[in-house]
Formats: structure tokens, C-alpha cells, sequence
């Protein structure tokens, strides 16, 4: 491992530390439990591959069933954070029990897609059954990720925390979904990917550390705080002028 890599390394593993650490200190483990698993997930991910590297090498066996297996957990507890976010966003619509429903459905239609695809490999199915399932949810992953997205825009979210959190989240996803499909395409850019998606693993826990750390449970977006000003400017003067007199009498 190069100085650089193992500097995304110790950065990644000290933000999700912090974030869990931050979360137990400041009582908050329980109000966001699925993003913690998911982020206690992303650090036991990171630590295995890291102790499987300096024990067998990259290039071993014993890495890469290391690295897809937690790869698998990961995307596992991926959802439930996704399913989390969905509720916080619906939550006043009273919509948890079918976002946790479609969620449910989403994760064992995608296993059992990718237990189709690799069916006949008999030889190697669970390696490949693994590598095919955290790739396709990868990929659900970040069409779910959109979709909440523009359930945000649509329900005109404000919640300065919670967008933050979902912006980064798609922004994680985005790149990693692009970067598997051109890995797949072309097979002699293994390297470059493997350290871009390294870097996007690095990109998520340092943006929710941000996010936790400088963003207030309660704040909200500028816009609704500029929603009156802006309204008081677009009524004529001579309209307020009016409603004043009409007022006054």
C-alpha cells in the first residue's frame, strides 16, 4: 500500500470512527441507528481488508473474499440506511410502513436476481453469487438514492442536516455504481477504479462527519427563512399600501 492509499485508509477509518464515537457521546446512536450500521459496517470493512492486506497481499485470495463479502454486509445495511432516510423524509405523511415494505422487496428481488445471473457457475457461485449481488445493489442503491432525492425537491425538504446527508449518500453511490460498470467494461482499468472508488469510500465518511459535526439537529435550509421576504417583494407597493389603509380603518 502507497503512502497515498494508506492516507485514504487512516482518513476513512478515523471519520467513521469519529461519527460513532460522536454519536455514543452525544446520545444520538438510537435516532440515526441504521446510518450508524451502516457507518460501523464501513469501518469493519475498511479494517479487515486492511489487516487481510498486510497479512496475504492485494493481489491473494484472502483479500478479495475479505473485501466482497464485507462489500456484501455493507450494501446489506446500505439499505437500511436508505429505508431510514426514507422515513425521516415521509415521516410526516405517515408513509414508514410502506417505505420499509418496498425497501424489503427491492433487496430480496435484487438477491434473487443476482442468484439467477450466476446459476450456472456452479464451480464458483458464491464467490461470483457476492460479487453480482453487491453490484446490483449498488446500482438499486443509487436509483433509490434519486428517487429520495427528488422526493425532496418535490416535497420541498428543508432540513438542512437530512439533505446533506442525502446529497452525500448519492454522490457516494453515483460514483461507485459508474465506477463498477466501467471496471466491468474495461478490465485493464482495475487499478484506476479500485482507487477512485477508494477515494469515494473516504468521501462519504468525511462528508456525514462534517454534517453531523457543523450541522444543528434543528436547521433548516435559507430559502424558507427568505420565503417571507421574498413574498413581501413581490406584492406591489401599491397592494401593501392598500391592505394598510384597509388596515388602519
Amino acid at each position: 500500500m502507497n503512502a497515498g492509499n494508506y492516507a485514504l485508509w487512516l482518513l476513512s477509518f478515523s471519520a467513521e470512527v469519529y461519527i460513532l464515537v460522536r454519536a455514543f457521546g452525544s446520545r444520538q446512536f438510537l435516532s440515526y441507528l441504521s446510518l450508524n450500521l451502516f457507518v460501523a459496517a464501513l469501518a469493519l470493512k475498511d479494517f479487515t481488508c486492511f489487516f487481510a492486506y498486510q497479512h496475504y497481499g492485494l493481489s491473494s485470495p484472502q483479500y478479495a473474499y475479505t473485501y466482497y463479502y464485507t462489500d456484501a454486509l455493507l450494501t446489506v445495511l446500505m439499505y437500511l440506511a436508505i429505508m431510514h432516510l426514507y422515513h425521516q423524509v415521509f415521516r410526516e405523511m405517515h408513509l414508514g410502513k410502506y417505505v420499509r415494505g418496498v425497501t424489503v422487496g427491492l433487496l430480496v428481488a435484487t438477491a434473487l436476481l443476482s442468484y439467477l445471473v450466476v446459476l450456472k457457475d456452479v464451480g464458483h457461485f458464491t464467490g461470483r453469487f457476492v460479487v453480482e449481488l453487491s453490484q446490483n445493489m449498488y446500482f438499486v442503491g443509487l436509483v433509490l438514492t434519486y428517487l429520495l432525492w427528488a422526493a425532496v425537491f418535490k416535497l420541498r425538504e428543508t432540513r438542512t442536516r437530512l439533505v446533506q446527508l442525502i446529497l452525500a449518500l448519492g454522490i457516494y453511490f453515483s460514483g461507485t455504481a459508474g465506477l463498477y460498470a466501467l471496471r466491468n467494461m474495461f478490465p485493464p482499468l482495475q487499478q484506476m477504479t479500485g482507487s477512485l472508488i477508494a477515494l469515494l469510500g473516504t468521501f462519504l465518511p468525511a462528508a456525514w462527519a462534517y454534517t453531523f459535526t457543523r450541522v444543528p439537529e434543528g436547521a433548516r435550509l435559507a430559502p424558507e427563512v427568505l420565503a417571507p421576504e421574498i413574498s413581501s417583494r413581490r406584492v406591489p407597493a401599491s397592494t401593501r399600501l392598500a391592505a394598510g389603509t384597509v388596515t388602519n380603518r
